[in-house]
């Protein structure tokens, strides 16, 4: 039988929740702290300011889930599936995903800074306008993937694939690009003179 979901306006911590059927339903200003989260359907659910402090999601189900204004820091995500999740305005700082499906996804803003995405298969997704500084892209495939005016100071990319990505307009600073793949890789002026910088040019106006 399933729990009951929290009310809005309550804070639960320590919390281990196993194999609960969610699907469809609402958290609404509800925060979880240090919560485990294992084989739980949150297929379709919304949350709408709700806040996940050092939670960890073990197998569990996010598909075409909406998130609102909501908190996912310093979580551990495993192999969740968050196949057609929407992330509007949404914080995921210092949250590591391993063996997680990503895409297609819908992002519209949001602060991910710090976060963990080593090998992620990120390819085609939008990312404008994201707050990525620190973030761990190692690995990751971003071909194509679209991060226009996203801020990636101190990311680290690492033999990340950046074919045909988009980086117009980027924040770039304390990025090894050269570590990455690039290929067809759109970069405005400012991208072009820090890779010609990090290759030993000398760029002189």
């Amino acid at each position: 039988m399933s729990e009951p979901l929290p009310e809005p306006g309550t804070t639960t911590s320590g919390h281990a929740y196993r194999s609960e059927d969610w699907y469809g339903d609402e958290l609404v200003d509800v925060v979880f702290e240090k919560c485990t989260f294992s084989d739980v359907d949150l297929t379709e659910s919304t949350t709408r300011n709700a806040v996940f402090r050092e939670c960890t999601f073990h197998n569990c189900r996010f598909n075409a889930s909406t998130h609102v204004s909501s908190a996912f820091v310093a979580g551990d995500f495993r192999r969740c599936n968050l196949f057609d999740v929407t992330l509007d305005g949404c914080k995921l700082d210092g949250s590591v995903f391993a063996d997680c499906t990503m895409r297609p996804m819908r992002v519209t803003g949001g602060q991910w800074r710090g976060v963990t995405l080593r090998g992620a298969k990120l390819a085609g997704l939008d990312l404008s306008k994201v707050d990525l500084r620190e973030a761990d892209l190692s690995m990751a495939d971003l071909t194509k993937a679209v991060l226009r005016d996203a801020r990636l100071e101190g990311a680290t990319v690492r033999e990340a694939d950046l074919t045909k990505a988009d980086l117009r307009g980027a924040a770039l600073g304390g990025m090894n690009l050269h570590e990455a793949t690039l290929k067809e890789t759109k970069l405005d002026l400012a991208g072009a003179v820090l890779l010609a910088e990090l290759h030993g040019a000398v760029v002189e106006p």
